[in-house]
């Protein structure tokens, strides 16, 4: 089933259609009054991204699991505006720390730049753990994160990732709980 579908089943199922909002629009285009739609750069840029994060080995990677187009419209589907803004100034934020266009930079310069980024996160996400216990409001995640995240989820729920480079039963048989495993083994997608 493709992910278009399955989108269309899910606004059918869950009303969408109700308030006013044809259920094909959810596979389709921008949202309708769809400001916060992302431009075709803006999801080249995605599928970049995504791509250094999960590239092609033996197995597809993100961008021919058309990630980019995914979470562009998980983002505006599914984000509150404010982190479709922290997302969106991080995509700018990725040209400035490049020094130049994201896309211009070499696989080794994007690379470099997307671990320094991960540091980044990861140490921002320790200050705030060892903060204290004081709640001070919502954590804001760092955008590297969200993107990294993204990349995951789109690639793993795509066709290419479930079926290429996860091992695939398409009707899992009977539950096993002490199943040998083999190192380097892929891990489990069922439908």
């Amino acid at each position: 089933m493709e992910r278009r579908e399955l989108l269309k089943m899910i606004a059918a199922a869950t009303g969408a259609a109700m308030i006013g909002l044809p259920a094909s629009a959810y596979a389709q285009g921008p949202v309708p009054g769809g400001a916060s739609a992302f431009s075709a750069s803006d999801v080249a840029l995605l599928d970049e991204v995504a791509d250094t994060i999960l590239p092609r080995t033996r197995t597809p990677g993100a961008k021919d699991a058309g990630a980019g187009a995914f979470i562009a419209r998980y983002v505006v589907d599914c984000y509150t505006p404010e982190n479709q803004a922290i997302l969106r100034d991080g995509l700018a934020d990725l040209d400035r720390r490049g020094g130049r266009r994201f896309l211009a930079l070499t696989h080794e310069a994007r690379t470099a730049l997307l671990r320094t980024l991960d540091a980044e996160a990861r140490t921002q996400l320790a200050a705030t753990a060892r903060g204290g216990g004081g709640n001070r409001g919502p954590l804001k995640a760092h955008y590297f994160t969200m993107l990294k995240q993204l990349a995951i989820f789109s690639f793993f729920t795509s066709r290419q990732g479930a079926t290429e480079a996860l091992q695939y039963v398409a009707v899992p048989g009977r539950y096993d709980g002490d199943l040998a495993y083999t190192p380097g083994t892929p891990a489990w997608a069922t439908e």
